[in-house]
């Protein structure tokens, strides 16, 4: 079948609660960018992407203006070449960023409109391995009180989690240090924890800060750094004394094949949303395989649950949804700490076209 429409929407979805990490900032919305492809039997896949605050406009551009005119006309099925061709017809303004961005949201698409019209959920069609994904609370929470910081944590119990991940650097390593011990002491010695400074540090004090959280045994230490520093990375991992998760502001299968070649991750973090899509999640997946190291997934727990049921070496699912589980007729399920890949056809994200107009970007 033929593409005949690729549409391109920009909302911004106002959070519940004002989030904040180390680098972001205050983050009071976020924007969602949407790409629906439709092929010439009337059969449409949903992809979607997002951003911060920021950026959205430039991304639903590139989706809108420079991918939908390369994709159109194109047979649906032929996902790594239309995937390339919308890597190179961009390339030389691209090679990741706002292009990675609304390239994941046409390839995602077109990984939907592959599962529905199959009549089979994403990650049967990805292969399958197991529908039941181990996944953590990922809390934005650097600026809650500590009491605000247990209440989120037992409510996340009360859900089904049974892994928690929490936000670290603040203006006081101290401070942090502090903050995930009482963490460690409300969960208890064996409870999976894990800890994310989203870049805040520079290497030196990355490894000072992974030495200091040794005690608390923490899952892993996320992002302790700016995710150009390589070598930063490769000592960060050798010197720390921790494991380190990293990825999700890597936007091509290029950057990640540089990290996990020099040693520099334990747990490889794609984002399906900015890498590239499911070409590019799984492409990830498989070099992280081959160097027999565990995956995990940043944002969009939605989608990458089917990425994750798919891949053997699937460490923790993060599920945090930026408030978007209320546009969404049946957001993630978890079970005793799982979470369950659906059986519904494509993804099986549906969402609230009608309720998210009234949130649209003119």
């Amino acid at each position: 079948m033929l593409i005949c429409e690729v549409v391109a929407d920009h909302y911004s979805i106002p959070l519940p609660l004002a989030l904040s990490d180390s680098t972001h900032g205050t983050i009071k919305s976020f924007e969602l960018i949407t790409a629906r492809v439709r092929d010439g039997s009337g059969a449409e896949g949903v992809g979607y992407t997002y951003t911060v605050g920021a950026g959205g406009a430039a991304v639903h551009a590139a989706l809108a203006r420079d991918l939908a005119p390369r994709v159109t006309g194109r047979d649906a099925e032929r996902i790594e070449e239309i995937w390339h061709a919308m890597w190179w017809g961009t390339h030389y303004g691209g090679r990741g960023g706002i292009q990675s961005l609304a390239m994941s949201a046409v390839d995602i698409a077109l990984w939907d409109l592959r599962a529905r019209r199959q009549g089979a959920p994403l990650w049967r069609v990805l292969g399958g391995f197991d529908p039941r994904v181990p996944c953590y609370a990922g809390g934005i929470d650097l600026d809650f009180s500590l009491d605000a910081l247990l209440r989120q944590t037992d409510e996340n119990l009360a859900r089904g989690f049974r892994a928690i991940k929490m936000k670290v650097g603040r203006p006081s390593l101290r401070e942090d240090i502090e903050r995930v011990r009482a963490m460690r002491a409300h969960l208890g010695p064996d409870f999976p924890l894990m800890v994310d400074a989203n870049m805040r540090w520079s290497v030196d004090e990355a490894i000072r800060a992974a030495r200091a959280l040794v005690d608390s045994a923490p899952v892993w230490l996320e992002e302790p750094t700016i995710p150009d520093d390589v070598p930063g990375y490769v000592r960060i991992v050798r010197e720390g004394g921790l494991p380190i998760a990293a990825g999700e502001n890597l936007h091509t299968l290029h950057e990640f094949r540089q990290l996990i070649a020099a040693g520099g991750v334990t747990f490889p973090e794609p984002d399906v949303t900015n890498c590239g899509g499911v070409t590019v999640f799984m492409k990830v997946c498989h070099l992280a395989e081959a160097f027999n190291l565990p995956v995990t997934s940043h944002g969009a727990h939605d989608l990458t649950v089917h990425l994750l049921a798919a891949a053997p070496n699937r460490s923790y699912l993060e599920a945090h949804g930026f408030g978007l589980d209320r546009f969404i007729a049946e957001p993630l399920r978890i079970e005793a700490g799982l979470a369950i890949a659906p059986d519904r056809p494509g993804h099986g994200v549906e969402l609230d076209w009608k309720g998210l107009e009234t949130l649209r970007v003119s």
